[in-house]
């Protein structure tokens, strides 16, 4: 299933949030709108906020609360976008230019920082001090994990348990402020508010860990980056991880030196490392574990579209190909 299929029960509501990330990315700075323009027009999948919206609705709740709460999520995802595209020095996302590479450096950070605050300004309107304090420790979570990244970058002796906190900082911390979130705003109980943050975080971990692989299997044509763009910026992801520790001593050696150096000059090494040690499958096992463990925690939400369609989003991030 694509996502437009899977995220069709909200169709309305996504359309209804896009209206309101567009008002509100608004500003009398024109530089600023220029940016908004073109963040608006790269598209995303627009995964986080659709949960917001999915599990919302999954608890009955048919308030606009949804869409503001939706609309936050994605002003805080899209000003790391912003930021992490400076760090790794990218010119290329969506299959597009990106922001940094068009405007420059201090442009796109600048335009982050006020998407940040734009979304703090949001967040006061739910007047909810639980949301509140949540997506506080969220950005802060999610900068904690970039920073954590940045210090591992060209270190080819990242355990598989260093990288589970990378990605859980970095990532699924965002999916599971979205489900955490929607469920307190939709008054639901203790019990359903953790069951849609588990839900949450688990299908973060699943989609970085298939963004994981596509880096290494896909083309720029189909994912829109470069393939290998994270060894060549001196990541250390799961698939490098497991070929290391199955690679024979020469070829570890061999691999030490490419992530150490960066760069696409030994790829072909790489790819080949991670193909002999079926580093993809292992991986791919992994995001769709996490993924069943997502559907898994949805248990104590009654039937409906939305459940489904959650349930289908999970499927959807282990199993997509872009």
């Amino acid at each position: 299933m694509t996502p437009e299929r899977i995220l069709s029960p909200i169709h309305v509501d996504m359309q209804a949030v896009d209206s309101l990330i567009r008002d509100r990315l608004s500003s009398d700075v024109v530089l600023i709108n220029q940016l908004g323009e073109h963040i608006i027009a790269s598209g995303g999948k627009r995964l986080r906020p659709a949960l917001a919206l999915l599990a919302a609705r999954a608890l009955n709740n048919r308030s606009a609360e949804a869409h503001l709460l939706a609309a936050v999520i994605e002003f805080i995802h899209t000003a790391t976008l912003l930021h992490d595209d400076v760090v790794d020095h990218s010119d290329l996302r969506r299959g597009n230019p990106t922001a940094n590479a068009l405007w420059g450096n201090e442009a796109s950070v600048l335009t982050g920082d006020f998407l940040y605050s734009r979304a703090f300004q949001m967040m006061i309107e739910l007047r909810d001090m639980r949301v509140l304090n949540v997506l506080a420790d969220t950005t802060n979570r999610i900068a904690e994990g970039e920073v954590l990244q940045l210090m591992n970058c060209h270190n080819p002796d990242i355990t598989e348990a260093v990288y589970n906190d990378v990605i859980e900082r970095k990532t699924a911390v965002l999916f599971e402020a979205s489900g955490r979130c929607a469920a307190m705003i939709s008054g639901a109980s203790d019990t359903v508010i953790e069951a849609l943050a588990a839900y949450g975080r688990h299908l973060g971990i699943a989609f970085q860990l298939v963004d994981d692989c596509l880096d290494y299997q896909a083309d720029a044509a189909t994912t829109g980056k470069n393939i290998g763009d994270d060894l060549a910026e001196g990541k250390t992801t799961l698939p490098v991880i497991i070929a290391m520790q199955r690679a024979e001593p020469g070829v570890r050696e061999q691999l030490r030196q490419a992530i150490i150096s960066g760069g696409h000059e030994h790829l072909d090494i790489v790819m080949k490392s991670i193909e002999a040690s079926d580093a993809i499958t292992y991986t791919a096992r992994r995001a769709e574990a996490s993924a069943q463990s997502a559907i898994d925690a949805l248990e104590p939400l009654d039937a409906s579209p939305f459940k489904d369609a959650m349930q289908n989003l999970a499927t959807f991030s282990a199993k997509r190909a872009y």
